[in-house]
């Protein structure tokens, strides 16, 4: 086991409500540590994060979290607010309600416009599986491949189940070459990330595996 790759795929993630600053300086320590593909905080703390990382350390958060009910213009206020504050990462929550009625067209307008406020800077979609039927989740392969942005991911980690291997293999065989996929929520075993990253995940949305890491070092 690569654990070294692994660490290097995870999105090291604090998001709990009571999180204070003291979580987000030894999550972003934690990664700096182990060479983690970012960290994934809350939007209060982007820009205080970033000013403690600097380059050392990709700083992602999350818009229309956990949810994905806020208007558009709230997404794209929030986007425009986390990237000035020093956002290398965004992942937003899809519109679920949107999904619900068939209105995949305004789903993929609105990531559209989440991801030309990104421009260079990377957008990782959440479709939250665990709400969607398989018909649904392909069709969000294709809006996702459409819609100009950069990964599709399984979860939240606050709704009623994370990732599944099987949604991961869904998605392999329905987003286009360039989308890159995330899974997220309920990692808790380097037996899974690895079988993730098999399946073709590019990063792990996680907050437990560098702690797993750690303990198989000592």
């Amino acid at each position: 086991m690569d654990t070294k790759k692994i660490a290097g795929s995870v999105d090291h993630t604090q998001l709990a409500q009571t999180a204070t600053w003291s979580d987000i300086q030894q999550l972003c320590d934690e990664a700096v540590e182990y060479g983690t593909a970012s960290v994934c905080i809350p939007p209060f703390f982007v820009k205080q994060a970033k000013e403690y990382v600097g380059e050392k350390m990709a700083v992602c958060t999350v818009i229309g979290f956990p949810n994905g009910y806020n208007t558009t213009a709230v997404k794209r206020y929030e986007t425009e607010e986390a990237l000035a504050n020093g956002a290398d990462e965004i992942d937003m929550v899809i519109n679920l309600g949107w999904v619900k009625e068939g209105r995949f067209d305004l789903v993929e307008q609105e990531i559209r416009v989440l991801k030309k406020v990104c421009g260079e800077k990377i957008l990782k979609v959440i479709i939250e599986t665990c709400l969607l039927t398989d018909e649904e989740k392909i069709q969000m392969c294709h809006v996702v491949s459409d819609s100009g942005a950069d990964y599709i991911k399984t979860s939240t980690g606050f709704s009623k189940a994370g990732a599944t291997f099987a949604d991961i293999a869904l998605f392999a065989a329905h987003v286009a070459d360039h989308v890159k996929m995330k899974a997220a929520g309920g990692i808790s075993t380097l037996e899974d990330a690895e079988k993730f990253l098999e399946l073709g995940a590019s990063r792990l949305g996680t907050s437990r595996i560098v702690k797993l890491i750690r303990q198989q070092e000592n």
